[in-house]
């Protein structure tokens, strides 16, 4: 039996592999092997061997979901770990390893791009550096070729990943220490200045991600983001320190931080913190991972979560991935049924939302900024939204100007919380944890609706949502809390 994604399926014994009944994730996950590298994993040792054994026989060389670039990249790394940590290979696993490289190294995902060719050019830094000779040479240079170009590339320079996805931004940065670690296993084989470089931009990313966590210890969801998928951020950043990376400062308090070049704000108090997306959806020519969330946010108060993003819980091309990826699964404003930008096809982007007119604030903790994505509608209507943190306080306002169209600005709440009506317009929420925060509409009209939340991939839970209608073109919304 093997679970992942939250979803239990047993191997069977004859095209499990490649089973067409299961969801791709699913079977790519199947593939990956990272239980071999997994916490307690020396106990399972036994168990790896004979799955290793039995993959090189199931899976005959180029045939199958296994034999897919991505995939064999993610498991050469992962079979590489597991050979350098000392384990004893079965038959044929090494000569398994050699021919998954040899096959990698002419199959480079550079059409795809992105997170595709990092992960490609890591295995083939891992086999450059366990194997000897020239072939091992020649992968050795190209990854590291790869490397040197894609890592400025893909990392901005606040830290943060071009994907503007915290999710694969944690991948990425457990990739780079990866690579870190492995420089120090077989030391002198690649060049210092690239180590160096390493180095600092790991730094940069674990501050970018410590930046954009939640009190909880879990990631903000913005485009493509679920929990379970990779390590929490303090886990990285005791890697980080294994390696020898020296630690980002600490985020502060009291506090609002600008991440400009990926699109970002965190505004504090000592009770609250709100992230902020003021982001482009994702390079222009890699937009796979992105939602429609411009100008969305997200809320913790006294230490959890209020106001979320509607997450992630699937891929593929099925109706829980558009609508997860559409505007009315994130705490944002939807015009006139549309989405903000037009997502279609598990991972496409067609028209999209470009923030403009940005004014961040940090002494007054005030945030304002704009978007084009629904400007191609009569009249040109654009959203504009403003963030005013105070010490017990944040107040949304929205306005949309330019045609007449039905606008909705929703507030997915957390499952969690509990919602009781006092009046017209004016709410109790009532935290986990016993604490209470009051919502008031101080312009729009707003009605509590039955909505979900996907914190994790194979997982949707009912929550609710606030949804304001905006009135005029306008809507503000207050939430305030009392310790």
């Amino acid at each position: 039996m093997f679970r992942f994604l939250n979803r239990t399926h047993t191997l069977q014994a004859h095209g499990g592999w490649n089973d067409a009944a299961l969801e791709k994730l699913w079977l790519y996950n199947l593939h990956y092997f990272d239980d071999l590298n997994a916490q307690d994993a020396h106990a399972r040792r036994d168990l790896h061997q004979a799955l290793i054994a039995r993959w090189i026989a199931e899976n005959p060389p180029t045939s199958g979901n296994g034999w897919e670039s991505y995939p064999t990249s993610l498991r050469m790394v992962n079979w590489i770990k597991w050979l350098a940590a000392g384990n004893v290979a079965p038959p044929s696993m090494v000569n398994s390893v050699v021919l998954q490289a040899q096959w990698l190294a002419g199959r480079l995902e550079r059409h795809l791009l992105g997170n595709h060719l990092f992960a490609n050019a890591k295995a083939l830094v891992f086999a450059g550096l366990y194997f000897e000779g020239t072939q091992a040479a020649v992968w050795l240079a190209t990854g590291l070729k790869i490397i040197s170009k894609e890592l400025p590339e893909q990392v901005l320079a606040d830290g943060g990943n071009f994907e503007r996805s915290p999710m694969y931004h944690a991948i990425f940065v457990e990739d780079v220490l990866d690579l870190i670690n492995a420089a120090q296993c077989w030391p002198g084989l690649v060049p210092n200045e690239q180590v160096s470089y390493w180095h600092e931009t790991a730094r940069r990313m674990l501050y970018w991600l410590t930046g954009m966590t939640h009190p909880d210890g879990e990631i903000a969801q913005f485009n493509d983001a679920a929990f379970g998928v990779v390590p929490r951020v303090t886990e990285l950043m005791a890697y980080a320190a294994r390696v020898g990376v020296g630690l980002p400062t600490a985020i502060e308090n009291s506090k609002v931080i600008h991440f400009a070049d990926s699109g970002y704000v965190r505004m504090q108090t000592f009770d609250a913190v709100a992230f902020l997306d003021v982001a482009p959806i994702g390079p222009d020519y890699l937009p796979g991972h992105a939602h429609a969330d411009t100008l969305s946010f997200e809320l913790s108060v006294f230490g959890q979560r209020v106001v979320v993003n509607g997450g992630t819980s699937c891929y593929g091309l099925g109706a829980d991935r558009l609508r997860e990826r559409g505007t009315a699964a994130h705490s944002t404003v939807e015009v006139a049924d549309a989405n903000s930008s037009e997502v279609w096809g598990g991972f496409r982007v067609a028209r999209r939302a470009y923030p403009f007119e940005l004014k961040v604030l940090p002494s007054s903790g005030h945030v304002a900024c704009s978007h084009n994505g629904y400007t191609h509608l009569p009249g040109a209507p654009v959203h504009r939204r403003q963030w005013q943190m105070n010490k017990d306080s944040l107040q949304v306002q929205d306005t949309v100007r330019g045609g007449k169209h039905a606008s909705l600005s929703r507030y997915i709440l957390h499952p969690a919380i509990q919602v009781a009506a006092i009046y017209a317009n004016t709410w109790h929420l009532t935290l986990a944890g016993g604490q209470r925060l009051l919502v008031v509409v101080q312009a729009g009209q707003g009605r509590i609706e039955q909505a979900r939340y996907a914190p994790e991939f194979g997982k949707q839970l009912q929550t609710q949502s606030l949804v304001v209608e905006l009135v005029s073109g306008e809507a503000d919304v207050t939430f305030s809390w009392v310790k």
